[in-house]
């Protein structure tokens, strides 16, 4: 398994994340649909969408929406979430998923740049623009490596309850590394290490403009401020279908 399959769909996953800001990813769901504008009933598309917190949330106003994600756990989970206009799929974002059928597909926190060769990455970005209609939009909202490298914290400890996470955090190859590594709860040492490439606007440009889609905005938070490559913590794009 790639370390994606594996570390997602661990019970470690959650609980190592469990603070995670869902305040903040809510009024960020919010801000972006008053940019958008999507109209009411609108098709939508949550790529990578883990247990569909971000998913639920596009249904609650209505709209068709679709999660896919590689880890079978995480659409079990997400499954306990379903509706008439909320559907959740394991699917892996390299394969096409449905043609020319939604109006929207979404790309949240930094669910791309996982995958070891650069053709990977293209492909998934054609299977993007193969499951939207001419015209549509895709949202990336990708980590900025440059402040993220500036900003980086080597080591760290990170305790949830009985567990105690050691954090390592590397630059290499054009990849930013976190080694995690805990002993369970029954005393088995565990290691995992997260891997997501460090691309620019331009190498985002790149690759989707080779799948057909143009860029037409950039935005550096998830409060939708201006992208400044030096000082802005995230790389929120949005892309047209041609």
């Amino acid at each position: 398994m790639d370390w994606y399959e594996n570390w997602f769909g661990s019970p470690f996953y959650k609980i190592l994340y469990q603070d995670r800001d869902d305040q903040e990813a809510q009024e960020f769901i919010e801000s972006l649909l008053c940019y958008l504008k999507p109209i009411a009933g609108c098709k939508m598309l949550d790529i990578a969408c883990g247990e569909g917190r971000h998913a639920k949330q596009l249904a609650e106003h209505g709209f068709d929406v679709v999660g896919i994600d590689i880890s079978h756990a995480s659409i079990e989970a997400a499954k306990a979430y379903e509706q008439e206009n909320l559907n959740f799929f394991v699917q892996d974002m390299r394969l096409p998923f449905y043609i020319n059928y939604f109006d929207y597909a979404f790309n949240f926190f930094t669910s791309f740049g996982y995958f070891k060769y650069d053709r990977d990455h293209k492909l998934a970005a054609k299977s993007f623009a193969a499951g939207l209609r001419p015209g549509g939009l895709l949202v990336i909202d990708y980590l900025n490596g440059d402040y993220v490298k500036s900003n980086m914290v080597e080591a760290s400890v990170i305790e949830r309850g009985s567990y105690k996470f050691k954090i390592n955090k590397k630059v290499e190859r054009s990849h930013i590394l976190k080694d995690i590594s805990f002993v369970d709860a029954d005393g088995k040492e565990r290691h995992y290490t997260e891997s997501v490439a460090i691309f620019s606007v331009s190498d985002f440009v790149a690759i989707f403009n080779n799948a057909g889609f143009e860029l037409q905005s950039t935005f550096g938070d998830y409060k939708l401020n201006p992208y400044d490559e030096a000082g802005s913590p995230r790389m929120i794009m949005v892309f047209k279908k041609k």
